[in-house]
């Protein structure tokens, strides 16, 4: 007889569609560039001031959702499986612009 498996849904991520956005930031900058990324790319991609991105980067520790060793620059670490996270979307200053003309 076979045995029949009840599979639960997986839970639905712990973090809102902003954190995810961040979160995937900082995971895709590190995984690209070895290295975490320092709040100013944080800054620049998000275009938000330094204050924001600060804040932005406290608020994602107290949710547990990243890691960081105080004193040491580009310690962030993402505590949240890759898998979870969702795509990364670009920022309007990233998309490419091209001009085509018609002749």
């Amino acid at each position: 007889m076979s045995q029949l498996r009840v599979t639960r849904p997986s839970p639905s991520p712990r973090f809102t569609p902003k954190q995810g956005q961040r979160l995937a930031f900082i995971h895709a900058y590190a995984l690209v560039l070895g290295r975490p990324p320092a709040e100013a790319d944080l800054q620049r991609h998000f275009c938000v001031t330094p204050p924001s991105v600060h804040q932005m980067v406290l608020s994602l520790e107290r949710a547990g959702l990243i890691q960081r060793q105080p004193g040491v620059a580009r310690s962030i670490k993402v505590l949240v499986d890759p898998q979870a996270l969702p795509p990364l979307h670009p920022t309007a200053e990233q998309l490419v612009k091209s001009s085509v003309q018609k002749y």
